[in-house]
């Protein structure tokens, strides 16, 4: 099988449990070698068996990785991607991946980071807790769990215990309360968040008065529905197409249709794949992976779930 534009051939070399439903996936290149670089809050786009594209972040980093480790939590009322990789992958299965993409990196120059992780998504909060103890930065770590069972790296967060402070939602008989522990960081640190939506929500809101260069948040899932009202035009600046965009419609869906290929991976709007350069309009945004300067810029835009406010626009195609 020859691997698509863009994509990387990986062996899956070693399946590792790591909490109750949680795997740790370790691929390492097909025909040896080592991998592209990739920094803290990377992730990368898994190509499945069964026609699916979905990403996840890696555990792992550095300039010149032999594997990239990812976890994998088996969402049984999901999309399909985790059943397919919890129930179909054996060790020695291959399959294609895009290099890495980081849409949530780590600033290493500040004065003080709080990480902040809920559930499976302590695997990018791990990665970046890693590289912020080698370099003997200031740090600590929230991270909550439903329960014991359920959290993952407990081994090496106890290794950790001066940095990290560990929430079981069964054992206090409530959820984590992140409005306290974001109101008691110091003003000028930087905060980093991901986990579930509810947690997520409660970060924003409770971060809301921080400069906004000091908040930092990845999803799993779509803050909101994606535009499909339609009724405008998308001009291709290259090629000088000038498309219709109908109801119901995304614009991804009429640029698919209409020949252009773009890499796709969440089409939800939260892994930055699709993103593409707007020359003229007004996007109406709905991904989660622009910050709110990078939106009101209205020079970039996530194709997959992003319409417009205007009657047409430019894009860099």
């Amino acid at each position: 099988m020859s691997k698509g534009p863009g994509r990387l051939r990986v062996r899956l070399q070693s399946i590792r449990y790591a909490a109750r439903d949680i795997h740790l996936f370790e691929l390492a290149k097909a025909e040896g070698g080592t991998l592209p670089p990739a920094a803290p809050g990377a992730h990368i786009d898994l190509h499945l068996g069964n026609g699916l594209v979905r990403s996840y972040s890696l555990v792992n980093a550095g300039t010149a990785p032999d594997c990239y480790v990812i976890g994998i939590k088996h969402d049984a009322a999901g999309r399909g991607g985790s059943r397919w990789a919890h129930q179909q992958w054996r060790v020695g299965s291959e399959l294609d991946i895009s290099a890495p993409r980081n849409n949530f990196p780590l600033d290493e120059q500040a004065p003080h980071t709080v990480l902040f992780a809920g559930g499976v998504g302590i695997m990018p909060i791990w990665c970046m807790a890693q590289r912020l103890r080698a370099i003997g930065a200031s740090w600590e770590l929230w991270y909550a769990a439903r329960s014991r069972a359920e959290a993952a790296f407990m081994h090496e967060l106890l290794e950790s215990s001066g940095h990290v402070r560990m929430h079981y939602d069964d054992e206090a008989g409530r959820i984590f309360d992140i409005a306290a522990a974001v109101a008691a960081a110091p003003a000028q640190a930087h905060l980093y968040c991901c986990g579930p939506t509810a947690m997520l929500d409660a970060f924003e809101a409770a971060a809301i008065g921080r400069a906004p260069e000091t908040v930092h948040l990845e999803r799993f899932a779509a803050k909101e529905a994606s535009a499909t009202t339609g009724g405008f035009l998308v001009h291709l600046a290259r090629s000088g197409q000038e498309l219709a965009v109908p109801p119901g419609a995304s614009v991804l869906e009429v640029l698919q249709a209409h020949g252009v290929h773009l890499d796709v991976s969440c089409q939800e709007g939260i892994c930055g794949s699709c993103e593409v350069a707007v020359i003229d309009g007004e996007v109406d945004h709905r991904d989660s992976v622009l910050t709110k300067a990078q939106q009101a810029s209205n020079k970039m835009m996530m194709v997959c779930c992003s319409g417009a406010h205007s009657a047409r626009l430019v894009l860099d195609l």
